[in-house]
């Protein structure tokens, strides 16, 4: 079974208490309690229990932790279409592929893709944060047409219309999956699969 490309990245040690990646769990909670514009540097020190001056030992400033925060999601799903699964076999494996890749994605990383499916674009490294994702959504049209070209995918559907249908249904994870609900990964990333490429499938 594939399984979703992973990214590690070695913690700055800081003072006492947090590290740079601890500090980053701790504010995209706050970030996704509050939204990112109307979180403080302040509100962020409070949550930490330590001073503002503390946070910034760490990371330069709020938009710098939003840009790390971003990156927890967009590296792993970016990932995913430079993997080899995802460029050989047939169309229909291919997509396949891509499609639970990005639920396993959705579901380990789900506090940090949460915070990428609820930005609005309001500053430069939002806009750039909304692009690169576009660009992984292009990567799975792409791969959609290419299957109904092959005849994998049925010749009824609209390829871009069935994209964004699809992923409203993947991002939809972030709002009710629950790691201790009574769901498991595997049962999560099964059903979707069941209902998304059996219904995608051509038939002979």
């Amino acid at each position: 079974m594939p399984t979703a490309p992973k990214t590690t990245a070695t913690p700055r040690r800081g003072r006492p208490g947090y590290d740079q990646e601890s500090v980053l769990q701790v504010a995209v909670q706050v970030f996704n309690r509050h939204g990112y514009d109307a979180t403080s540097m302040g509100m962020l020190a409070d949550e930490l229990g330590v001073s503002k001056s503390a946070i910034y030992h760490h990371v330069p400033s709020k938009g710098d932790l939003l840009r790390l925060a971003l990156d927890e999601a967009l590296v792993p799903l970016e990932a995913i279409g430079q993997h080899e699964q995802a460029l050989t076999g047939t169309s229909i494996q291919r997509l396949e592929f891509m499609l639970r890749s990005t639920i396993r994605v959705l579901i380990e990383r789900q506090p940090y893709v949460t915070l990428l499916l609820r930005l609005r674009g309001n500053t430069e490294i939002e806009r750039q944060a909304l692009e690169r994702r576009r660009s992984v959504d292009r990567k799975v049209t792409e791969l959609m047409i290419t299957a109904q070209q092959d005849g994998k995918v049925r010749a009824d559907i609209e390829p871009r219309t069935t994209t964004r249908l699809m992923f409203g249904m993947i991002n939809s994870l972030v709002e009710w999956y629950r790691p201790d609900g009574p769901a498991t990964p595997q049962e999560v990333e099964e059903n979707a699969i069941a209902m998304i490429v059996d219904g995608l499938r051509a038939r002979d």
